[in-house]
């Protein structure tokens, strides 16, 4: 029976691209299919071609059983080791399934090429402007509900790691208990720290909601571990930098630049690009020159300028950039 299965499958597979999630789903599939005991899971690394052949064709010997050989960072190999597989696929063990796996690697290398030809080359990439997107179809796969607001949200906070983001979105599935998740709920959960909340408060800036903004503010000052002085400082340093990066992605998108090219001479990541290209047609120039002015002045007031506590010197200036009234 095993034998039949194997031999339904390709002699080679490489499986290879940025969605690790989705590659180990592959390999456990094909161990489920011809199954665990039949299973060699070997590392490029620690491996040579040579070896990983010889243990394709000794496994091979066991007549009528299949066989599933699998070679972890692929990637590794050497010349050497590549020809060695690839005269190898030339006349591949009967029954006898070779799953190579490797992160990056390229379309037209040797061993790309020696896959092709005798198997299959498997790629499953997730571009970074289709991140929420993944995100969204990860929570719908284990069970879960987010809104858009949250999976967006999440890639800010974790970033672009998908392993990293799978595990995120497993146990935020899990707390939810079938409830739809929000940003709000993120923000809480994803992290767990005060940090995260700065997202929360610009992007309540670049929608110009003036109500959500202070709230973000007085969250994060009492979620904050760090001495109240030393948050309120943080919190003008990234409303500064966010305001500057959103006031030079204007002059981009004025000079007919997209956002998804803006990214790489902005060093920035591309859904954070997107954001700030939108919440700049929310503000005119010169609203923009004015709030950077009036985040300065609040740094002033902040470090002993004004008699004034500095809590309330926060909130003047927020509705100030916020409503766009900072001159």
């Amino acid at each position: 029976m095993l034998g039949s299965v194997a031999n339904e499958l390709r002699p080679v597979y490489l499986l290879t691209g940025s969605d690790q999630p989705k590659i180990t789903r592959a390999v456990r599939r094909l161990r489920e299919r011809i199954g665990t005991d039949s299973t060699e899971h070997l590392n490029a690394r620690e491996t040579s071609g040579t070896d990983a052949v010889a243990m394709c064709n000794a496994l091979g010997l066991f007549v009528g059983e299949g066989r599933l050989v699998i070679v972890d960072e692929a990637e590794r190999w050497k010349a050497a080791d590549v020809k060695d597989v690839a005269a190898y696929l030339a006349a591949p063990a009967p029954a006898t399934v070779l799953a190579l796996v490797a992160e990056e690697i390229r379309a037209d290398s040797a061993l790309t090429k020696a896959v092709a030809k005798a198997g299959q080359v498997l790629t499953y990439d997730v571009p970074k402007r289709k991140l929420p997107e993944w995100v969204a179809e990860q929570f719908a796969r284990v069970g879960g509900k987010a809104d858009a607001d949250a999976c967006r949200a999440l890639v800010d906070i974790v970033g672009d790691n998908l392993d990293e983001l799978a595990t995120e979105i497993e146990k935020l599935t899990m707390w939810a208990g079938g409830e739809q998740i929000t940003l709000r709920h993120v923000e809480q959960q994803a992290a767990g720290r005060a940090e995260t909340s700065i997202f929360s408060l610009t992007d309540a800036w670049g929608r110009r909601d003036v109500g959500a903004v202070l709230r973000a503010a007085e969250e994060i000052m009492e979620r904050s571990t760090r001495p109240r002085s030393g948050e309120l400082m943080r919190i003008i340093g990234s409303l500064v930098n966010h305001v500057g990066r959103v006031s030079r992605c204007q002059k981009l998108a004025e000079e007919g630049v997209r956002a998804k090219d803006a990214a790489p001479r902005l060093k920035m990541h591309p859904f954070a690009a997107e954001k700030a290209f939108a919440q700049a047609a929310n503000f005119s120039a010169e609203e923009l020159g004015d709030a950077l002015v009036r985040l300065a002045q609040l740094d002033a007031a902040a470090k002993g300028g004004s008699r004034l506590p500095a809590d309330l010197e926060l909130d003047r200036a927020l509705v100030d950039v916020t409503r766009g009234r900072a001159a």
